[in-house]
């Protein structure tokens, strides 16, 4: 639309402007009067954001981690050797949780219960704006449940990577580590077992000899985290021995999810691996045997009562059964009946006299009749067995047993607790009233009141708390039973015997680093060390344990290219200048 501004001609821009208008020299001048608007900080936000500096600032290695384990002895080892690496990296482990930065959660898939807890701990450590890290085989076995989404995953044959899926969870990021070891296409038994660890127990060692198993039972859970059968070697076994006996261990645990079948992937078996172990093994020690199955022991039967027999060698087996019915085990896909397990504690207790045998039993499995039940009451009221594990069925998903039709839970709960009362019925105890027993002392009992010790048949003997018993090999005489153990009174003038060849470690202390964490750190620690000062949780050094190797492994590439590139660059312009 034409304006009186554009009636006249305009030779130039700067026509435009007129003598009224400021010179550009004048602005300049009132420039030095301008007094810049201060702006308002708003103070509150500005702290929030000191306080949580952006996620790439954030330094791992310094924080405090907390570790709940649920489960077997297996799953107690992964979760020992987790808390080594991460102190070992420079983290601190506490016992305390609300003090924790992150919550790593090791978790157990037997039972809806274990689950239970450990879906409530995950709840509770986003209500608390925890950092969480999962483990263990309820997210191995179904890592795409709803309650984990979003959430970072250690696999059970990935714990040597914790300290990666920590230091990313710690920077904000979500890290999920499900696949298997492997080595030339062969699945390994796991992680390598010369890892630093922090012992629960600074005197007990838990080995796991071999992951999964041979079986497929219809209402295990556990064999879709753990997988099949696969085995560590001999060598590898005894050497982990070896180091724990010079770091103050006085009892080892074999364990694995069926320690029967250990080897038959790899052309060995259990009692090789056992006769191996037993020549490691100091004067006053003990080896204590996992859980196994009927159908793989039944073989090696004249070799294991050998074995049991060592006094080295706890006269202990844990064999479950779980139902009396053959029906109920054809069902279960147990692959034995019940005559093979009758088989084998007939021919333990004739060969091993005193012998302890553990068992498991399930009630209310699907499709178990009164009369199958019954069936169990019997071998429970025919061989009294003095350690017995009564579990109610419970479903498990994606497991065939969760698809059949299900016992009303109240016959469930009914029927475990009919079996409760018969196995309250009898004393195993009260005819070793008057004994005197060699008892080795590891812990103190749930009360604090007493030192807890085993006897040869691994029977719990229960001593007065005195400091110079624990760890120690002693002489008492039983004035007392109950239904789980008995009360022992040292002898007077009997010898307290040292097992241990060194100092056990202090609790919380972490285990021998690896010989290539060790040569990372060159001089600063001695080949006969088992405690090196850059083992030491929170310690400065310690930080260099597992970072050092990993900086010359990122290093070696990139110097790599740097060269590559620098001859490169020489030869173009040799070129050009010829």
């Amino acid at each position: 639309m034409p304006s009186a501004s554009c009636d006249m001609l305009l030779e130039d821009i700067e026509d435009i402007v007129s003598q009224e208008d400021s010179k550009p020299q004048d602005r300049h001048f009132v420039r030095r009067d301008v007094v810049p608007k201060a702006r308002k900080r708003n103070t509150q936000k500005y702290l929030q954001e000191e306080d949580s500096p952006p996620s790439d600032s954030t330094i791992p290695g310094i924080q405090k981690i907390w570790i709940r384990t649920w489960g077997c002895s297996h799953n107690n080892s992964d979760g020992e050797y987790m808390a080594g690496q991460l102190a070992a990296y420079g983290y601190k482990i506490t016992e305390n949780a609300s003090d924790a930065d992150l919550w790593l959660l090791n978790s157990c898939t037997v039972k809806n219960p274990a689950e239970d807890h450990f879906r409530n701990s995950i709840k509770k450590a986003q209500e608390e704006n925890k950092k969480i890290v999962l483990a263990g085989c309820v997210p191995q076995a179904q890592p795409r449940q709803d309650y984990l989404k979003g959430l970072s995953i250690i696999g059970v044959q990935q714990i040597d990577r914790v300290v990666e899926v920590v230091e990313e969870t710690i920077k904000g990021h979500s890290v999920r580590l499900l696949g298997q070891k492997k080595d030339n296409g062969k699945r390994l038994g796991g992680a390598r077992l010369d890892l630093p660890k922090i012992r629960k127990n600074p005197l007990i060692e838990i080995i796991s000899i071999n992951t999964g198993c041979l079986n497929a039972c219809t209402y295990c859970k556990t064999k879709h985290a753990r997988g099949n059968l696969a085995s560590y070697l001999i060598d590898e076994l005894v050497d982990r021995a070896k180091q724990s006996f010079q770091e103050g261990v006085c009892e080892i645990w074999l364990t694995s999810e069926d320690t029967g079948a250990y080897g038959r992937d790899i052309g060995t078996n259990l009692p090789t691996l056992l006769w191996k172990l037993v020549e490691v093994i100091p004067e006053g020690a003990m080896l204590r045997l996992g859980m196994t199955n009927p159908p793989y022991i039944l073989e090696h039967l004249e070799e294991m009562a050998k074995i049991l027999n060592h006094p080295r060698v706890y006269a202990f087996l844990h064999i479950p059964v779980q139902s009396a019915s053959d029906s109920v085990l054809m069902e279960m896909k147990r692959e034995y009946c019940v005559a093979d397990f009758k088989r084998v504690v007939d021919f333990l207790k004739e060969k091993v006299p005193g012998i302890t045998i553990a068992t498991d039993i399930i009630c209310g499995f699907p499709g178990e009749t009164d009369q199958d039940f019954q069936e169990t009451v019997k071998l429970v009221e025919e061989y009294k067995f003095p350690s017995l594990f009564i579990n109610q069925f419970y479903p498990r998903p994606g497991t065939p047993a969760a698809k059949i039709e299900q016992v009303p839970a109240q016959v469930k709960k009914q029927r475990t607790k009919d079996l409760s009362r018969v196995f309250h019925s009898y004393s195993p105890y009260d005819h070793k009233i008057g004994e005197r027993q060699q008892v080795l002392v590891t812990e103190e009992s749930f009360d604090s009141k007493f030192y807890v010790a085993h006897n040869r048949f691994y029977e719990q003997v229960l001593v007065p708390k005195n400091p110079a018993f624990m760890g120690k090999m002693v002489e008492v005489d039983i004035y007392e039973s109950g239904k789980h153990f008995m009360k022992g009174r040292p002898v007077s003038d009997a010898r307290v015997y040292t097992p241990s060849i060194s100092k056990p470690l202090a609790k919380g202390e972490v285990s021998g680093l690896t010989k290539d964490f060790r040569n990372g750190l060159g001089n600063h620690v001695s080949p006969g060390s088992h405690t090196p000062a850059a083992s030491q949780p929170g310690s400065a050094s310690s930080g260099m344990v597992l970072r050092r190797p990993r900086l010359q492994q990122d290093c070696a590439p990139r110097t790599a290219v740097g060269l590559a590139l620098l001859a490169l660059l020489l030869a173009f312009f040799v070129k050009v200048y010829n």
